[in-house]
């Protein structure tokens, strides 16, 4: 995609000419032009005032760390440590103001020092540590993301109601995200086209040995290079945090790959040198625009991961072919009044157009908007897990049974998405939601929207707290860990030493599944616990964090793990052992895990029922959207299955 910072050769003369070169040096804007006009033919959702806000608080976050890493990618850096650095800074600003009693005020200085403080150790391992910018903030990555989880115990952390005010609207309708956004960008074009350090950037960017012989003192220019990117990612982390009400220790996961995504979509060159603030801009509400319009056209979710890396790939290509057509690089800081001049009437012909072609095709929706089917959206927090893909086929039966117009999202662990993709269904005129929470609290703000829009929210696995569902589709996880508990106990006959494998940090469900299983072993002052760990809820991690356990207490009894995933992982670092001289129970009753039951090596699982669960929902949510009485709670039994009576178990 072309960047601001480049400009075309002289060529083609002519009306043809003039286009090219107009297309060359503006691929980002052309691209998102030509993109919101097909989400605007495809949906008839999607060019609505509602929506169009949604799009620009999604792009929020991403836009505001891609700010930052902008300033490190014009200089030929790289930073992965953004995301990371924005949780920890979250974390920061809410154990200070909570647990520590700290005034707000203070506490938000203290959170954005400690972005700054991770930005300045990178710079310092950079400049004089002479680390490879890569491996220095990979290293930050995890060493920030580890300093969150251990100030937060692993939970989320209520964020003060003054700072979530940052969240919150101006006016009924203007998103602060979206004002954040805007100043953020603004000082991030100042600072590189009108200050001294800017041109710094661009001058150690196209090439750092001539900018030292000049005379540039680039060690430490780094160092303030770095410490903005800090600075950028803890503003990004406040504002995310402040959307979800609380600090998730977990949160921004992977969000740096999107920043350097926005950065590069939007025309900056990895190798330095070259990318504007506006290109980055460009970059963020492309990706925000795609996922946005994904979700309303009702796309899976695996799908939309291949569109998003197919696009950023284009990006990549297009401007690399841009540049063989015939752009060359603007010297660092020659930007005159005359391109400046030329870029804003650029600007302005690009809103003209994409107005009058986007207003064109809304009239193809105009009374089109109606359906012969319900349609419910159901947000899954991750497909990457058997129970949720078992909750997803019960509930795509039972909508196929009903005649339901069913749409699936996954949020993949990141309550940020999920908030996303709940804004999406609002937006996207759907009868119902089923919402299967990150985190019972990140959800609240969400939820509260929907419930403002009249929209109802049928809760299924896990509930949501601080809002309003019509109804709570779930099975007991304390009560299942109690089961579990004493299902372990019993086949130990009330003594031996066991472990435990906890799952994802911060998820309700590790938690209330851990709460459980402690609860239900009081009962059992034979049985010793010598270890915790955390695996994720996942069957590779279980595996390595169980054969990591074995060579610190090989003479172990019994394995509890908060789901099959990981106690098939454990199983298979027993080998032999499993099911003979150490009995492993695992959590949700998946094909897989029953498959174990059978086999003998899994000797029990606390099943709870996933397709059913995803059939109740569909249900409820059904009668909700046509006005009929809904119970309250709906629960769904566990049990616990053995090999006496798997045969006769069905999920």
């Amino acid at each position: 995609m072309a960047t601001d910072t480049l400009k075309s050769k002289p060529g083609a003369q002519g009306a043809t000419g003039g286009l090219r070169r107009l297309l060359l040096d503006n691929g980002a804007l052309t691209a998102l032009i030509v993109l919101v006009i097909a989400m605007s033919a495809l949906s008839g959702d999607f060019l609505t005032a509602d929506n169009l806000l949604n799009v620009g608080v999604q792009a929020a976050v991403t836009a505001i760390l891609a700010f930052g890493v902008t300033f490190v990618i014009v200089s030929a850096g790289i930073d992965l440590s953004v995301g990371s650095v924005a949780a920890l800074s979250a974390t920061v600003l809410a154990w200070s103001a909570t647990e520590a009693g700290m005034p707000v005020v203070l506490a938000v200085l203290l959170s954005v020092l400690t972005g700054i403080a991770c930005g300045l150790v990178n710079g310092f391992l950079i400049s004089y540590g002479k680390l490879p910018p890569f491996i220095a903030t990979l290293a930050m990555l995890s060493v920030g993301r580890g300093l969150s989880l251990v100030i937060s115990q692993g939970s989320p952390i209520a964020f003060p109601d003054s700072v979530s005010h940052l969240g919150d609207t101006l006016g009924g309708w203007l998103p602060v995200p979206v004002l954040v956004m805007i100043v953020m960008g603004l000082i991030t074009a100042f600072v590189l086209g009108r200050t001294y350090i800017g041109r710094s950037m661009y001058a150690i960017g196209g090439n750092e040995e001539a900018a030292r012989l000049s005379g540039l003192r680039v060690k430490r220019q780094k160092l303030a290079i770095y410490a903005f990117s800090g600075l950028f990612a803890a503003a990004a982390g406040i504002v995310l945090a402040s959307r979800l009400s609380s600090a998730q220790p977990q949160a921004a996961q992977g969000y740096e790959l999107d920043a350097i995504a926005a950065v590069v979509i939007g025309g900056a060159s990895l190798a330095g040198g070259t990318g504007k603030a506006s290109g980055t801009l460009i970059g963020a509400l492309i990706l925000a625009v795609l996922r946005n319009g994904l979700n309303l056209l009702s796309v899976s979710a695996f799908w939309q991961q291949v569109v998003i890396g197919v696009v950023i790939a284009l990006a990549v290509l297009f401007d690399t072919l841009r540049r063989k057509a015939g752009a060359t690089p603007v010297a660092a800081g020659a930007s005159g009044g005359g391109n400046r001049g030329r870029q804003a009437l650029t600007y302005v012909i690009a809103a003209v157009v994409a107005v009058a072609v986007v207003g064109a095709t809304s009239l193809l929706h105009n009374g089109s908007s109606g359906g012969k089917d319900q349609k419910i959206g159901l947000s899954l927090s991750t497909l990457n897990n058997p129970f949720f893909v078992q909750i997803r086929n019960g509930a795509e039966e039972e909508a196929k049974k009903l005649g339901v117009d069913l749409t699936v999202t996954d949020a993949q662990n990141d309550a940020s998405q999920q908030a996303n993709q709940l804004q999406n269904f609002v937006s996207g005129g759907l009868s119902a939601v089923v919402v299967n929470p990150v985190d019972s609290d990140a959800a609240g703000p969400s939820v509260r929207a929907a419930n403002k829009d009249g929209v109802p929210v049928i809760a299924v696995d896990r509930g949501v707290n601080k809002a309003q569902t019509s109804a709570l589709v779930a099975s007991d996880n304390v009560e299942g860990g109690q089961l579990g508990a004493k299902a372990l106990a019993e086949k130990l006959g009330g003594k031996g030493t066991i472990v435990i494998l906890q799952g994802q940090a911060g998820t309700s469900a590790s938690r209330e599944r851990g709460a459980g299983f402690a609860a239900g072993l009081k009962a059992y002052p034979g049985i010793k616990v010598v270890a915790k760990q955390p695996a994720d809820f996942d069957r590779t991690k279980g595996l390595d964090v169980m054969t990591n356990l074995l060579q610190a207490h090989p003479d172990v009894d019994g394995v509890f793990a908060e789901n099959d995933e990981m106690a098939l992982g454990a199983i298979k670092a027993l080998g032999a052992k499993a099911g003979k001289s150490v009995q492993v129970v695992g959590f949700d009753g998946t094909p897989d895990g029953l498959k174990a039951v059978e086999a003998g090596t899994l000797y029990a699982s606390v099943a709870q029922q996933p397709r059913e669960l995803g059939r109740i929902a569909v249900q409820n949510a059904l009668r909700a959207a046509e006005d009929k009485k809904v119970e309250q709670t709906v629960k769904v039994p566990v049990k616990v299955v053995t090999k006496e009576n798997v045969a006769g178990f069905e999920g």
